[in-house]
């Protein structure tokens, strides 16, 4: 039975590439197909991110001798993510193992615009000679093709496990949420600065942030603008933690300035919440203006204060975006809807499953 290799960071790690590759788990693709996972990172300090690092690459360099690796599927993202995993694809490609390079940076652009002309010729080198490279979305195969010659790039949305059902946001309390890095790319300061008047207007409000990052300044920046009282920092929410997070909330709010496909998004769409977000990356294919919540350019923070306070204030608007969302979690981004897609992959890849489907079971924090 051939073997495939799939490189990541630790499934506890915060960030979207463990989200992703946790949900792989719960759907039952490592069941699937014969699977080894190689963590290549972990949260901590340098000793510990140095050590699992180490480590990975020569398991992986044991398995390549040994006869272990058909096919390689690699999990990028921009910086550090793309340094430690490209001497991963270098050892693959050389011993003719077919390679699947699954990017996830919302800002990968940037890290490769700021690259030396060295550093843009392995990323080249990384994307021309891959099996198949897989991107978020239309938006980002169509730059990745600006940069690279392979015509086996692919758009893949992140697939959702979709919740078997979802309460009524009718007379919901005013919660809203956001999920990710506390911080400037995120967009979280615009959210705070929209926070004032909203407070002003629904004195109820309550916003809820999970997420690591800029956590002291978050806390300070609301204390000087007078909504300490309004603003709740969570951390990092996880598990049932963060399902429970988004079963109360309203609506759920990210205004990045920039994402690959952020996997907050669609599971807030996928648990009836509508959403307050910005046009960047792959989001538009998955919110269209209006119909499954609202797109603000990013930094409008005028804009994100009327379209938060208006899903605050219409009951039936929330409720009919909120439906509207799970709706396209449903038809495009589930699990039903995404998984078969990297499974035709792995076919076309010459591997086939190991074992029977078997029932998707629910994530849990133990995963």
């Amino acid at each position: 039975m051939k073997k495939i290799v799939m490189i990541g960071t630790r499934f506890d790690t915060m960030g979207g590439i463990s989200s992703v590759v946790n949900v792989y788990r719960a759907a039952g693709l490592f069941d699937r197909y014969n699977i080894r996972y190689i963590a290549t990172h972990c949260d901590g300090g340098k000793f510990a991110k140095l050590r699992i690092s180490v480590g990975a690459l020569l398991t992986f360099l044991w398995l390549l001798i040994s006869g272990q690796v058909d096919l390689a599927h690699i999990h990028v993202s921009s910086r550090a993510s793309f340094w430690r995993k490209l001497p991963f694809f270098t050892l693959a490609h050389l011993a003719g193992r077919a390679t699947i390079v699954h990017l996830h940076s919302g800002a990968f652009h940037h890290f490769y615009d700021k690259c030396s002309s060295r550093g843009k010729a392995a990323i080249r080198y990384m994307f021309d000679n891959a099996s198949r490279v897989i991107v978020l979305s239309d938006t980002w195969k169509t730059w990745a093709q600006t940069i690279s010659t392979n015509r086996a790039i692919v758009a893949i949305y992140n697939p959702v496990q979709v919740p078997p059902e979802t309460r009524s946001l009718r007379n919901a309390a005013p919660v809203v949420l956001m999920l990710g890095r506390i911080g400037q790319p995120k967009g979280s300061y615009d959210l705070l600065e929209a926070t004032v008047p909203l407070a002003a207007a629904v004195p109820a409000l309550q916003l809820r942030l999970g997420g690591d990052g800029d956590l002291e300044r978050a806390s300070a920046r609301a204390a000087e603008l007078g909504i300490a009282r309004n603003v709740n920092l969570l951390g990092w929410v996880v598990g049932d933690a963060k399902h429970r997070e988004l079963a109360t909330a309203r609506v759920y709010v990210l205004p990045s300035y920039n994402e690959g496909l952020p996997m907050s998004v669609l599971e807030a769409m996928a648990a009836g919440l509508p959403v307050v977000t910005t046009p960047v990356g792959g989001i538009p294919e998955a919110v269209t203006d209006g119909v499954e919540g609202y797109l603000i350019q990013p930094g409008d923070q005028e804009a994100l204060r009327a379209r938060v306070e208006a899903l605050l204030r219409d009951d039936e608007l929330a409720e009919r975006m909120g439906q509207a969302a799970r709706r396209k979690i449903q038809t495009t981004f589930s699990v039903e809807a995404i998984l078969p897609r990297i499974e035709a992959i792995y076919a076309e890849l010459g591997i086939t499953r190991a074992a029977p489907v078997l029932a998707t079971r629910p994530l849990t924090e133990k995963q």
